[in-house]
Formats: C-alpha cells, sequence, structure tokens
C-alpha cells in the first residue's frame, strides 16, 4: 500500500495530537494470518489492558465515560438432523465443525421442512453454517439428477464483498463434495466471458438485490434452468434492508417468487440477520410469506469490553464562538495508530466514504513517524473503489498484510474478518443493530475483543456516551419498511409487466394498492391492458425506471482530468453537495479538486491538489404542506403527520481548514433546485404557549431553529434511520399553519417511515431531545446540543435556552391517550407497518402515483401552495431551512 502524505499544513495541526510509542507493544511479523495459531491467540494482550495503554498514553485527554463488560458466554451443541446428506455432514467436520450449535440444527430442520426460516442470532454465531448445511445437502441431491442441475440456490447479499466473502466461504467448505457444487458470483464485476456458463451450469449463484432487479429478473428466460430448479432462496444480513431500500428489495422478491411460480419452482427463503425485534415480521414483511423464527443464540462467545470514548475539548472555537471537542476523525486516527503500534488487529467503521479516507491518511502519516515500515500496514476500504482495488484490500485483510483498515459499512456486514482483536466506532452508526453489528466484527473464535465508540461532536452521540442504558439496556429497533410506498411499487409493477404481462392473480402478490396504481400507469402510457393482462409498453428497459438504493439517476462518474482515468464513482443524488466545482475529493488517500460538474454526462473531472483545507455544501430549503393524514391536540398546539413537498438547493460551499474546521470562506454555486415529495411530522405552537415558555419574538426563530436540530440528531434513537436519512425546516410563521412550525421529514420520495415512527414516538422522542439540550454544558449552543453539521444556514439564529422552554411548554400538553405520539404497538397505536404511502406524481421521470385523497379529518393543500424559503436571518415569516438528508 503506497504512503501518501496529508494535504499541505495538517502535519503542523497534528503536532501537538502525536501518539508516544506504547514500550510493551506485541511484535510485528511480516505477514500475519487470520487463522492464528492458540499460541499466539494466548500472547495476545486482553481486552481490558489494550483500552488501558489506549488510555493512558501522555498525549491522551479524553475521556472514557463508561466500561461495559458483557462476559463470557459457554455454547451448546447439538447434531445435524438425519437428513442432511452424510457427505455434508463430513465435510463440516473437515472443517473443524465436529458439532453443530442448537440454533443451527434447528435452522436446518426448519430448511428441510420446507419453512422459510430467519436465524436472527448474534455476530459470529455461524448463522452462514446454518442454512448452507442444508442447501448443500440439497444440491448434493440435485447433482445426481439427469441434467445435473437438480436442485439450484440464490443467495443475496446488500453488498459486492459480502457476497464474495461468501463465495470463498461455500468453496472452502464443500470442496470435498467435488463439482457437485458449483458456486459462482454474478454481478456487476462479473466479466462477461463467465456469465453464460453461470446461467447455465452454475447452482449456488450469489448476487445482490440490484443485480438481480436489473440483470436476472428481466433476462429470465436465458435463467430459465436455473429458476425452474430453484429450491432455496438465502437473503443474507437481511436486517439492512430497511427503509426505501428494503421497501425496493420486498418488491424486487415479489417479482422472483412471481417468475418462480411460472417456471414450476416454489423456493424455500432463508434469512440471516443480526439480532433484531421481531425478526419473523420483519421477514414476513420482506419476503411476503410466513416465516418462521429462530432467535435463541447457542453459540459460545468471548468476553467483550466495550468503552465509550469522549474526546476532549480544544481550544477551538467554531460557529458563533461555541466549543469544539476534538473530531471523532481525528480520535479515531490516533486510536488506530496505537493499535496498529500495539500489534492489535483492528477496523475503524466510519460512516462517510470521506472519514474512512482521512483516518486512514491520518494513520499512516502518525505511523510513519513511528517507523517507516507500519504505513503500509493500514489502508481504507470504501464503495466508489473499482473492483481490482476492492479484492486487493479484501485478500490483504484476510492474508494479515493489513493490520489497521478505517471501512465504511462496506465491511460491517458479515464479511469474514476472523482474528480481528478491536473494532473502533467512529461516530454512533445511527441504530443499536448496527452498532452492535460493527462490535461483533472483533474477537471471532470464541477470544475476547475490545469495542470503542467513539463520540461525535453532535447531540445524539453526547447523548449516548452520558446515557450508556440507551445502548447496553435497550433492545435493538425494529425493522421500518413499507413495500406499498407508491413511489416504490409502481416501477415494480412496471417491471413485473416487462418480464411477463401483469394479470388480476398477481396483484395479490403485489399488494392492495396495485387496484388504484394500474389505472394511473395506463394514463401514462407505461402500461397497456389487453384482453386480461397489462402489458408493458416502451421500448426502453422497465428495470430502469428506478434505482432501488435510492440513489436516483445515474452515478457520477470521477474522473481525472489530466489522464482521464476512472477513479471511481459518487450517487446522483450526492453529486450537487460533494462533487460540485470547487470540492475537495478523497480517493485512495489522495486529494483533488473538483474543476468542473457535468449533470448531464454524469461526469465531474478533477485534478490531483493539496489544499490545506476541506469542503462542506450549504443549501437552502423549503416545505409546502400537501396533506394532512393525522393531526393529534398537544395542548394548544397540535402534532401532525402527513404528505409535504420539499425543495433544495445547494447555493454555495464553505472552505475548512483540516482537523480545525476553521472556515477560510465561501464560494457560491449555480446549481438547479430539486423537489422532493415525502412524509413529514410536524409540530406547532400558539401565541399562548409561546408567553408560558417566555418566548418573544426576537428569539422565536432561533428557538424554533435549536429544537428541530436536537430533534433531528436525536431521531435514530427512536426509529432506524440515521441523521443523514431525514431532513428539516423549522418556520416562524409558515403559511400552511398560519402558526411557529417544526418539520422533520424523509429524506427519500414518499417516505421512508422515519417521520410516521417520529409521529408515534413524539412524547419520548421529544423529551429526549429537551434532556439533550438541557445536559450539554455549553453556555449558547454547540455542536454536542444544538449545532447541525449539515445545517444550510450557518448555525444561525440559534438559542439554546429558549428551545428548552419551548420544548417544555409543548411537552406539557402531550397527551397520554393511545396514538397520540406513543410507541408503535403502545395501548393500540398504529405501528409502522400501517403507514400510508405518499400518493403524488414523482419527479424526473419516475413511474407517476395517484393522487393523494386526504384522510378524514386531514387538510388538503394546493399543490401550488408555497414554501417559505430559508434566509440568513430568520424574519417572522422566514424559514430557517437546516439539516437537508444526504441524498
Amino acid at each position: 500500500m503506497a504512503f501518501n502524505h496529508l494535504p499541505a499544513g495538517v502535519h503542523d495541526a497534528l503536532a501537538p495530537l502525536s501518539v508516544t510509542p506504547v514500550t510493551h507493544s506485541v511484535p510485528m511479523a511480516k505477514n500475519h494470518r487470520s487463522d492464528r495459531s492458540p499460541a499466539d491467540a494466548a500472547s495476545r494482550p486482553s481486552p481490558g489492558t489494550v483500552l488501558h495503554r489506549l488510555a493512558s498514553g501522555p498525549s491522551r485527554s479524553a475521556r472514557i465515560t463508561h466500561t461495559e463488560h458483557l462476559p463470557p458466554r459457554t455454547g451448546r451443541h447439538a447434531v445435524w438432523p438425519d437428513r442432511i446428506r452424510t457427505e455434508v455432514v463430513a465435510a463440516a467436520q473437515a472443517a473443524g465443525i465436529d458439532h453443530p450449535w442448537a440454533h443451527q440444527a434447528l435452522a436446518a430442520e426448519h430448511a428441510l421442512d420446507g419453512d422459510s426460516v430467519i436465524v436472527a442470532t448474534g455476530t459470529a454465531s455461524g448463522k452462514s453454517l446454518a442454512y448452507l448445511v442444508p442447501v448443500l445437502s440439497a444440491l448434493l441431491d440435485g447433482s445426481e439428477a439427469a441434467n445435473g442441475r437438480g436442485s439450484t440456490t440464490l443467495y443475496l447479499a446488500p453488498t459486492k464483498a459480502l457476497a464474495a466473502d461468501q463465495s470463498r466461504s461455500v468453496k472452502e467448505l464443500s470442496q470435498p463434495l467435488g463439482s457437485a457444487v458449483r458456486p459462482a458470483v454474478y454481478d456487476g464485476d462479473t466479466p462477461f466471458e463467465e456469465r453464460e456458463w453461470i446461467r447455465q451450469y452454475a447452482n449456488y449463484v450469489l448476487t445482490n438485490p440490484d443485480m438481480l432487479h436489473r440483470g436476472i429478473l428481466p433476462s429470465h428466460p436465458r435463467w430459465s434452468s436455473f429458476l425452474k430448479s430453484l429450491k432455496y432462496v438465502v437473503i443474507d444480513e437481511c436486517h439492512t434492508y430497511r427503509g426505501v431500500f428494503g421497501s425496493h428489495v420486498a418488491q424486487v422478491l415479489r417479482r422472483l417468487r412471481r417468475l418462480c411460480a411460472r417456471y414450476g419452482a416454489s423456493p424455500v427463503f432463508l434469512l440471516a440477520s443480526a439480532t433484531a425485534a421481531e425478526p419473523s415480521v420483519a421477514a414476513r414483511r420482506l419476503t411476503g410469506l410466513p416465516v418462521v423464527e429462530v432467535a435463541d443464540d447457542a453459540s459460545p462467545r468471548g468476553e467483550l469490553v466495550f468503552a465509550l470514548w469522549e474526546p476532549p475539548l480544544t481550544e477551538l472555537h467554531g460557529e458563533r464562538g461555541a466549543p469544539v471537542r476534538r473530531t471523532a476523525t481525528a480520535e479515531t486516527a490516533d486510536l488506530l495508530t496505537d493499535l496498529t503500534v500495539q500489534g492489535v488487529r483492528s477496523v475503524a467503521f466510519v460512516r462517510s466514504r470521506r472519514g474512512a479516507e482521512l483516518i486512514s491518511v491520518i494513520a499512516q502519516e502518525r505511523l510513519a513517524e513511528i517507523d517507516r515500515s507500519l504505513p503500509r500496514r493500514v489502508a481504507a476500504y470504501r464503495g466508489g473503489y473499482l473492483p481490482e482495488e476492492r479484492r486487493a484490500l479484501e485478500r490483504a485483510l484476510h492474508s494479515g498484510e493489513l493490520l489497521g483498515l478505517a471501512a465504511t459499512t462496506a465491511l460491517e456486514l458479515g464479511v469474514d474478518v476472523s482474528g480481528l482483536d478491536a473494532v473502533l466506532i467512529a461516530g454512533y452508526p445511527g441504530t443499536r443493530a448496527s452498532l452492535w453489528q460493527q462490535a461483533g466484527r472483533a474477537g471471532r473464535s470464541g477470544q475476547g475483543a475490545l469495542a470503542v465508540l467513539v463520540a461525535r461532536d453532535d447531540p445524539l452521540d453526547t447523548f449516548l456516551v452520558h446515557h450508556p442504558e440507551a445502548l447496553f439496556d435497550q433492545p435493538v429497533e425494529s425493522t421500518v419498511l413499507d413495500p406499498d410506498n407508491p413511489y416504490v411499487l409502481a416501477p415494480h409493477l412496471c417491471a413485473a409487466a416487462a418480464e411477463i404481462p401483469l394479470t388480476d392473480a398477481d396483484l395479490e402478490l403485489f399488494g392492495p394498492a396495485c387496484a388504484e396504481l394500474l389505472p394511473q400507469l395506463e394514463a401514462a402510457k407505461l402500461l397497456r391492458r389487453r384482453t386480461r393482462a397489462w402489458h408493458w409498453t416502451r421500448r426502453e428497459r422497465a428495470a430502469d425506471l428506478t434505482d432501488i438504493r435510492g440513489a436516483g439517476g445515474t452515478p457520477v462518474q470521477v474522473v481525472e482530468a489530466g489522464t482521464g482515468r476512472l477513479l471511481g464513482t459518487v450517487d446522483a443524488g450526492a453529486a450537487h453537495s460533494t462533487v460540485h466545482e470547487g470540492a475537495v475529493h478523497l480517493h485512495q488517500g489522495r486529494t483533488y479538486l473538483v474543476r468542473s460538474l457535468d449533470l448531464k454526462d454524469s461526469v465531474a473531472l478533477v485534478e490531483q491538489a493539496d489544499p490545506p483545507y476541506s469542503t462542506v455544501a450549504r443549501d437552502t430549503t423549503s416545505i409546502s404542506v400537501l396533506d394532512t393524514d393525522i393531526e393529534v391536540p398537544w395542548g394548544a398546539g397540535r402534532l401532525c403527520y402527513g404528505s409535504v413537498e420539499v425543495t433544495n438547493q445547494v447555493v454555495s460551499f464553505l472552505r475548512r481548514r483540516v482537523i480545525t474546521g476553521e472556515v477560510l470562506g465561501e464560494s457560491k454555486l449555480d446549481l438547479p433546485p430539486r423537489t422532493l415529495r415525502t412524509r413529514a411530522v410536524w409540530w406547532t405552537v400558539t401565541e399562548d404557549q409561546l408567553d408560558e415558555a417566555r418566548i418573544n419574538p426576537e428569539i422565536l426563530g432561533g428557538s424554533l431553529h435549536a429544537a428541530e436540530h436536537a430533534s433531528i440528531g436525536m431521531l435514530p434513537l427512536f426509529a432506524t434511520c440515521d441523521r443523514w436519512d431525514i431532513g428539516g425546516v423549522s418556520v416562524p410563521l409558515h403559511p400552511d399553519t398560519l402558526l411557529p412550525t417544526v418539520f422533520v421529514y424523509d429524506g427519500h420520495p414518499g417516505g421512508a417511515g422515519f417521520a410516521e415512527r417520529a409521529f408515534h414516538t413524539a412524547r419520548d422522542w421529544l423529551a429526549a431531545t429537551r434532556e439533550a439540550i438541557a445536559a450539554c454544558e455549553c453556555d449558547a449552543g454547540c455542536p454536542s446540543c444544538v449545532q447541525s453539521p449539515k445545517c444550510g444556514n450557518g448555525n444561525e439564529p440559534l438559542h439554546k435556552r429558549g428551545a428548552v422552554r419551548l420544548l417544555t411548554a409543548l411537552l406539557r400538553g402531550a397527551p397520554r391517550e393511545p396514538g397520540a405520539g406513543q410507541a408503535p404497538g403502545a395501548d393500540g397505536a398504529p405501528g409502522p407497518e400501517q403507514a400510508p404511502g405518499a400518493e403524488e406524481p414523482p419527479e424526473g421521470g419516475q413511474a407517476p402515483v395517484p393522487e393523494r385523497r386526504p384522510a378524514p379529518g386531514g387538510k388538503p393543500r394546493p399543490q401550488s401552495a408555497p414554501g417559505s424559503v430559508g434566509v440568513r436571518a430568520a424574519g417572522p415569516a422566514e424559514a430557517v431551512p437546516q439539516d437537508p438528508p444526504a441524498p
């Protein structure tokens, strides 16, 4: 791995943060292997010892706010069902697995009985083996058929990295079975010359939902022999299929089931998930089938030491003079450096691609000061890399060539990184499910492990490191998805009709919303009714109507201007804010400046540079209420849920000095606005409530703005979302409500279930928001309470104390009766599965959906109702735009 220096000026900025080498570090061989010997394992320092070394370095001024010790657990064995082929049992024994854990044997029994089953147990509990053993047994049976392929299996993974990793595992386990098992990865990286062989001869095909949607289902005649023999569909890491992405995958699976039925197959679905709330309910929602649940984890577990780490305050001051903590990025980079010096194999999980790059570069810089041979032992891993780059990094991680890796969630999901000793988590990953999934990457084979959550300077992270019970005493979240969202369903009906004409018999499979959608699709001349079926009418591919990951549009290619070399890609929706002209772009540790962005051709031209700053986009947002589905009195105010139209435009970008965050300047941009029709929760307050809270007109805008920032930061604790999945706007006088109003909306067309979840948990959500603001030690507001890293208005105006008083007055009127801001399912309150999807026509050429009719008691709004566009200083009728979701 080539070493790349930090941008100019960063070295000096990091000087006070230098890492002191640990004198009793573990000697490092030139090539560490993941399959360590017992002697090597025994020589490893305990997780507690490693944590003590991290915390006691002379340059450390951070504090560990809490340490949780999860004790080891012994395993419970069982025996494989007698219907499993003896050759498969022998292959498992040859791999060192003499007896299965009890949950593995139970899941295999259900699979053999023809029951769809979800295995929802902890990380490293052997979920893969639970479905692999019955699958391999069926493939071995099928190999004895006349055509040699009497049974096939389709494996779906959310990432290419996981599919590639599972392919290696299947080949290793099935090696004693010879040619009876023929696994093959079929994704965008598969060479075209191999694809025909896979279609005709492979009996275990590993792919992802994207390839199933765009490549396999539209070409089903070429896959006919595979589909007619399809016995099992494995859906790995199924808890990741949530929100809009999960809703799309649910419809893709329904299309798969429909085609299999036409070819005479009825596959059994085998799902694997990290521990989740109500896994069978989520699996049924995803597949449309009844699913049996296996959730009693019988595997052993080593000791896990889990520390909550709060970076120290610095002498720097941010916007409006607020105190600034050291960034989680810089803190994690130093911890990764320390762990590498100690010989502790580690992965640092980072929320953003840029963060992963920056952590690896900082760690390389610090390691170079200690030993010039060490920087090559640390690297970054993220989406957007070219296939050959990803594969090289995966091989280096498995071989032990790499000691430290700064990775995005591309490595979170089940990729076998056995032999890891520690996991660093740079910022709360958005859900408790993801937190435990990442922490579980270390400590395989029953060994002890260390996990450290490094808090970012924001309301949620600060709240969590001081309220550990919110992490360690609460169950993981329920998965939220809505397959009936018309923005999701409409393009999949078109795709299904293009595959095989739709009939009345198919409508039950796709859900009750079909009856209303099909006439709209006919009116748009996308489908045509002929005799008893609906047919796709266009020449273009119906599967191209939608991007199932919600990115929207063709990815923007990042091209080096001087050489024409393709560096990677950026999602179309993120291009405005990340690769605009003048943006700083990181790739493989090297820094580039964006010279131009061509939205028409989806190309960003970049050139290598060494600027001493990073860039952050600024935008404006307006919002209009289209209709109100539910409206509940909260004292004199109102809590509402319904459909809105959001207009967002990136208007400028800031240049910030790397590490310190100091603003060096602002440059204007001329980019087109983008419109989003989605779902939102909003609350209003009256003049009497403002008087009660002692909120005068001078501080009204700042109080609303501060409450909005903090509430967006806290929502991921109550809904399975990320802060970047949602957006918000606060308005001292909104033209649709005629009252001071705060909106929080889903950042996806048609909604993703997050705002609806916020509505039903509003009392707990806003109470935690109030507590987070009030407990912060700052005087006037800081990133730990009310300032937002993505505020389109420069975090102005903000009034911290006004926000606390305003939320206190609002919560005083919060009702206690069912359905009024309670958690889904509490006292009969409706849950997220009852959420209606937005039904407004989509923008940008997507398949249309029917116009929404207001719910009983709802208040329809004309589509041309004006929103309030934010400005720098909010007046009585001006909005304060803030926190647009990341596209």
